[in-house]
């Protein structure tokens, strides 16, 4: 499998530690102010977010992760503007998000590819609708397939393949016009974990080279900490920010951070956070845990 990097021949720049000043307002990709999000069903009403607040850096990489139904799927939609907050407000860019914006890329937990499209085609889907010239993409199409492991499989279609290779695809259609700012909601969960892994330390090159803009939604506590600048910690719903750790491990990570002390001093810290909010419960022998099942 090729890395992703060798799609991005841009040079790298050094990232600091813990991301970008939160100081400036220019310097702010994403701001979020006491945002709040609640669904109605008939009488129901069931509140996904409450007083959110949240400033991502432009071309910082933050992750969030949280227990199952705490809103950081709902909050990544807000964002994208395919949903609008019941309170508060969302900006990109110094904008005002009033309805879907288009200069980023999402991936979801699931595919969404169309069945009756093969694999380049699905991939494309997103520059035909943006109105270009798939002419102009298609080896950058062929490239990223062949850096996910998929170079073989542009003919296929969805039901001719895996979750995980489904979701490779996903991921390919998100990267095909190189946006500024990208958006992964558990984008890892359906690969195999050599894959998994793998695609971890891709996307970390690509993030380095490129000084992308990265809001990343995991369960696995080791995996936002092993990507982020900072990890931005969701209560149970109605979720709300319970806190932000700066992540200072120098990069790249790669495969030898796992060893440092100061990863397992931040999974740590997060784990300890979920048990005391009894999203994790700890049993008779002292193990820590590492993943927030769904």
């Amino acid at each position: 499998m090729r890395s992703i990097m060798a799609l991005h021949p841009c040079e790298p720049e050094t990232p600091e530690a813990s991301g970008v000043s939160m100081s400036a307002a220019a310097d702010m990709s994403i701001q979020i102010e006491n945002a709040g999000k609640t669904f109605r069903r008939g009488k129901t009403e069931t509140v996904a977010l409450e007083g959110f607040d949240l400033a991502v850096g432009r071309s910082e990489f933050v992750a969030i992760v949280g227990p199952s139904g705490c809103g950081k799927s709902t909050l990544m939609r807000l964002i994208a503007g395919l949903t609008m907050p019941t309170t508060g407000t969302v900006s990109v860019d110094g904008e005002s998000v009033k309805g879907p914006i288009t200069n980023l890329g999402i991936v979801f937990q699931k595919p969404v590819l169309l069945d009756w499209r093969d694999v380049l085609q699905n991939v494309l889907l997103q520059v035909e609708m943006r109105g270009l010239n798939t002419a102009d993409y298609k080896q950058r199409a062929h490239d990223l397939l062949d850096s996910v492991g998929l170079g073989s499989f542009e003919d296929r279609y969805p039901h001719e393949l895996s979750g995980g290779m489904q979701q490779r695809a996903g991921i390919v259609r998100a990267l095909i016009h190189d946006p500024p700012l990208l958006m992964m909601d558990e984008p890892f969960g359906a690969l195999d974990a050599l894959t998994r892994e793998q695609m971890r330390i891709d996307l970390e090159e690509l993030w380095l080279a490129t000084k992308k803009t990265v809001l990343f939604i995991t369960h696995s506590i080791d995996e936002a900490v092993l990507l982020a600048d900072r990890v931005v910690v969701m209560s149970p719903r109605p979720g709300k920010v319970e806190t932000i750790i700066d992540i200072g491990l120098p990069r790249p990570r790669g495969l030898t951070a796992r060893k440092s002390p100061e990863f397992d001093e931040a999974v740590d810290t997060i784990t300890q956070i979920f048990l005391a909010k009894g999203v994790l419960r700890g049993g008779r022998r002292e193990i820590r845990p590492r993943k927030i099942e769904d």
